[in-house]
């Protein structure tokens, strides 16, 4: 079932010692391909701030795979998918001739990269019910009928978080070890967190019908000092066809982005993927990276911190934006 360094080096793909990828189900699911790729590799789990911010940066050298995770130049094996994490032609020529390897492709999800590249030399068939809903899941294919109804697959990929450290790990070593879906669902140790998830998206619910306000077709959420979290399929699916897109407020004025538990104030924003044509009207990447240069993701789901001097003037700005949306967020023809 799982492979080795060996392997590795045989099929021509680089060779790590650790893995960092990113703390979703996306990028557990890349880490698991990975992992089965090479069991001995240790994985730590990150987002997107504390690479860009250089907290990892002592753990990061040419022996290590990173992935769903912005480009890093000092690692060996860079796989995504996002496209403002994408390096330039010159990085990428700079990184390749330094002896790192890039995988970048507009693939659904960075697990989808991972298990195109090394489904060839291992067997990956028992993640392979998983994968499209990992799929559907990260590109926001998800109907709002399968998100409403909220099936297990949905409920484990809302458990999984850097707070719960041992829960991600527990899941991550089911998955790279051969486990299949069924068996990690029915996992007594992870289906506590999956009955968790289900009553933190209750939760969750209450703040966003509370706590979020229509502006000009933009649902915007404060969950900021709430203790809740959630993704955007929770507040389009609440606004329906009243919004194009919604901005979540997350996190809390005196909290970090190395503390999981009490996390920075930071915005997403999401298109309304339940509309038709939902993700292709506005690039709200341009949202995320007008004031923070380290924001990012995808045009259709992406996000970034809140700068100084705060929610309020941040939200100002991007309310800007989006009243000119139709130029300043249009997405170009290609």
């Amino acid at each position: 079932m799982t492979g080795d360094d060996g392997l590795l080096r045989q099929a021509g793909l680089p060779s790590f010692t650790r893995i960092i990828a990113d703390s979703d189900l996306d990028g557990l699911c890349a880490a698991a391909v990975l992992k089965a790729a090479n069991p001995g590799a240790e994985v730590r789990f990150a987002h997107a701030a504390l690479v860009r911010s250089g907290s990892l940066d002592h753990l990061i050298d040419r022996s290590t795979a990173m992935v769903d995770l912005p480009f890093h130049p000092q690692c060996g094996w860079y796989l995504d998918h996002h496209q403002t994490n994408r390096p330039s032609p010159s990085e990428e020529a700079l990184f390749v001739e330094a002896g790192g390897t890039c995988h970048w492709e507009a693939t659904p999800s960075a697990a989808r990269l991972a298990f195109d590249v090394l489904s060839p030399y291992i067997d990956l068939s028992h993640l392979e019910e998983i994968m499209p809903v990992v799929d559907a899941l990260d590109s926001g294919q998800i109907t709002r009928e399968e998100f409403l109804d909220d099936g297990p697959i949905l409920q484990l990929a809302r458990s999984l978080s850097m707070r719960e450290s041992e829960h991600m790990h527990h899941v991550l070593g089911m998955f790279s070890k051969g486990a299949t879906l069924a068996e990690v669902l029915h996992d007594s140790a992870i289906s506590k967190h999956i009955a968790r998830a289900k009553e933190e998206r209750v939760l969750a619910q209450a703040v966003v019908e509370q706590h979020t306000k229509i502006v000009d077709r933009l649902a915007i959420c404060r969950m900021d000092e709430k203790g809740v979290r959630s993704n955007g399929y929770l507040v389009t699916a609440w606004a329906g066809e009243r919004a194009d897109a919604c901005c979540i407020i997350h996190g809390y004025k005196d909290g970090s982005i190395d503390t999981p538990e009490r996390p920075a104030l930071s915005a997403s924003f999401y298109a309304n993927s339940f509309l038709q044509n939902g993700q292709g009207r506005y690039d709200l990447s341009r949202l995320a990276t007008a004031l923070d240069p380290t924001g990012g993701g995808h045009a259709n789901a992406c996000g970034c911190r809140i700068q100084p001097p705060g929610i309020e003037v941040n939200l100002e700005h991007w309310m800007g934006l989006w009243n000119d949306r139709e130029k300043a967020l249009a997405v170009q023809p290609r």
